[in-house]
């Protein structure tokens, strides 16, 4: 599946890409929200199951009415726990170290801190993990995901469409990256997906992508381990960064890392 071949419905304030594998249908909605949040639901015989919530009250109401001709038969929360109002009656899919980082961990603390920065427009409530699951192979709406843990929460292989779901990617927008060890992590990782040949690479803050962008992110996470080693101060790293990619978005995340490597 080619990541531009896609119907694109447009909402009032998000837009939804479609892309048709015949019996699944991936909907990928963007939700042109302040911090650029996807959603995924997967499709097959009129059930969908959800990958990620949507947080901001105004998405939240439209996802739900987007959604409201299929039976949605579960939501799995990983990164992004807030927004419990969306879709509260339908059973939340989370390992327990999703729910840890969600209530109490990194995540909780990212839930407090865009509460603060977005107020009463987002939905800081916590969703209530009413199915806690296990690395392995799972089934929902007569649909196979594999859930595979990771340090915060955990990522999802889809079978029937070669996806997987993770985090973040984004090949041309810079990454939070805590270290150098960190860097080596996700290098691993993005090749685990170059060796299973995976179609997309689904993520949430980013349109699906593919192994070119993959092959684009392991570069960038290369070089700028080497940037981070040749400079003195957090300064100095983010102005070579910026120099060398002039293009990129996400100047806030590569604030994160300029802390990180530059405590």
């Amino acid at each position: 599946m080619n990541k531009n071949t896609y119907e694109t419905v447009k909402l009032a304030k998000g837009e939804m890409n479609l892309y048709d594998f015949g019996a699944v249908r991936l909907h990928a909605y963007k939700t042109n929200d302040p911090i650029d949040d996807e959603v995924f639901i997967v499709e097959k015989n009129g059930k969908a199951v959800v990958i990620e919530s949507p947080c901001f009250f105004e998405n939240n109401r439209e996802l739900a009415d987007y959604l409201g001709d299929l039976e949605v038969e579960g939501v799995f929360i990983a990164y992004h726990g807030a927004g419990a109002t969306f879709l509260p009656d339908v059973p939340k899919y989370a390992t327990q170290n999703a729910v840890d980082y969600s209530q109490n961990g990194g995540g909780k603390a990212l839930i407090d801190n865009f509460t603060n920065l977005f107020g009463e427009g987002f939905d800081h409530s916590i969703h209530k993990v009413t199915d806690v699951i296990g690395e392995g192979t799972i089934q929902i709406g007569g649909m196979e995901f594999v859930v595979r843990q990771t340090p915060e929460a955990f990522d999802l292989e889809i079978p029937e469409i070669n996806a997987v779901y993770t985090h973040m990617l984004g090949h041309d927008c810079h990454s939070i990256v805590a270290g150098a060890g960190h860097a080596d992590k996700i290098i691993a990782e993005l090749k685990g997906y170059i060796s299973k040949g995976f179609d997309l690479i689904l993520t949430s803050h980013y349109t699906p992508e593919d192994l070119k962008d993959t092959e684009t992110k392991i570069a960038y996470l290369e070089n700028l381990k080497k940037i981070a080693a040749g400079c003195t101060d957090a300064d100095s790293f983010k102005a070579e960064m910026q120099k060398q990619y002039p293009a990129y978005s996400g100047q806030n995340y590569l604030d994160m890392t300029a802390g990180f490597f530059f405590a």
